[in-house]
C-alpha cells in the first residue's frame, strides 16, 4: 500500500514558478514510477511527466517539456514537480501517481500515460492568474 500527498499548489501569477512535492508512505518497491498529472474544470485528466523511482529515468509529455521538470528525494521518499513561466491556462488540480513497471520496459511519454496507476494522491490547486 502507498499513500501519496500533494502539497505547494497555490496562487501564482502569469509567468512564476512554482514546485509542488508529492510525499510518498508505503512501500516504495524500485520498480515503481512516480508520475504527475493534472485536470482543468471541463477537461480531462492529462498526464504530465512521471520518473522512475530506481534510477532516476524521466518521461515528458510534449505540452510539459521546456517548463516543467519532475525529479525525486529518495531520502525523503517524495517527488517534485518544479513549474516555471506559469500560464493561465496551467490553472488545474495537479495530481501525483504511483504505478508499477517492470525493470525491463521502457519508459517514455507513450508507456507513461498508459500505465495503470494504483495510487493516486488528493490533488493540489495551481491557480495562475494575475
Amino acid at each position: 500500500q502507498v499513500q501519496l500527498v500533494e502539497s505547494g499548489g497555490g496562487l501564482v501569477q502569469p509567468g512564476g514558478s512554482l514546485r509542488l512535492s508529492c510525499a510518498a508512505s508505503g512501500r516504495i518497491a524500485s520498480m515503481y514510477v512516480l508520475a504527475w498529472f493534472r485536470q482543468a474544470p471541463g477537461k480531462e485528466r492529462e498526464f504530465l511527466t512521471a520518473i522512475r523511482w530506481n534510477g532516476g529515468r524521466t518521461a515528458y509529455a510534449d505540452s510539459a517539456k521546456g517548463r516543467f521538470t519532475i525529479s525525486r528525494d529518495n531520502a525523503k521518499n517524495t517527488v517534485y514537480l518544479q513549474m516555471s513561466t506559469l500560464k493561465p491556462e496551467d490553472t488545474a488540480v495537479y495530481y501525483c501517481a504511483a504505478g508499477l513497471l517492470a525493470d525491463w520496459a521502457t519508459l517514455d511519454k507513450e508507456s507513461a500515460a498508459r500505465l495503470p496507476y494504483a495510487y493516486w494522491g488528493q490533488g493540489t490547486q495551481v491557480t495562475v492568474s494575475s
